[in-house]
């Protein structure tokens, strides 16, 4: 029995879709992405899973360096945040991921942006994810996944989007994630489940 199916039957616990964003621009960046992909399907804390295209980006931020890949990726947990939260610092930690400049240059990163409904602001974890509304990087492959999404104004994510004024620094590429979570999902027909 996995954890999500033990974390399922307990009596205070609900299923939900978490939404994580992943990024990289160090090294082999499509390899990073899959890795990470491959490791969060096997925590066993996710399950049906579904990842939107590659997008690749210009860096956001203060800190010159090269552009990045990022996708989005969700699934439905049971987990707490603080589970989700472990789960994405111990996969950017067995990556080599350096935490030694904000917003600079990363193997991977891995931020949880939603998780259900829940709102939960605490020192080292805020969900809905702070930044989330204004990162054309984040919100494209998001709408990609959930495009009925509210925005904080109540507007469709996929009407949202098409007016951030970075939306020109994301370009989507053909790059076939099919199968990167091995036998679990990466395609839910008619949408992410609880999207």
């Amino acid at each position: 029995m996995t954890r999500l199916e033990e974390a399922a039957k307990g009596p205070a616990t609900g299923v939900v879709t978490a939404y994580f964003s992943l990024g990289s621009n160090l090294g082999d960046r499509e390899a990073n992405i899959r890795r990470a992909c491959m490791e969060m399907a096997a925590s066993g804390l996710l399950a049906e899973m579904a990842v939107s295209s590659l997008y690749e980006t210009e860096p956001w931020g203060p800190v010159p360096q090269g552009p990045y890949l990022n996708c989005v990726v969700a699934g439905r947990t049971a987990a707490s945040p603080q589970d989700l939260l472990h789960m994405a610092q111990s996969i950017e930690a067995s990556m080599g991921r350096v935490r030694d400049v904000r917003w600079g240059p990363r193997i991977i990163d891995i931020d949880i942006l939603l998780l259900g409904g829940l709102r939960l602001r605490r020192p080292e974890l805020e969900i809905p994810h702070p930044r989330m509304w204004e990162r054309a990087f984040v919100l494209v492959p998001l709408a990609e996944l959930c495009p009925t999404l509210p925005s904080p104004g109540g507007e469709e994510l996929r009407s949202f989007v098409k007016r951030l004024p970075d939306l020109a620094t994301v370009r989507r590429l053909d790059v076939d994630m099919r199968g990167v979570f091995g036998e679990l999902q990466n395609s839910v027909p008619g949408g992410v489940a609880g999207c």
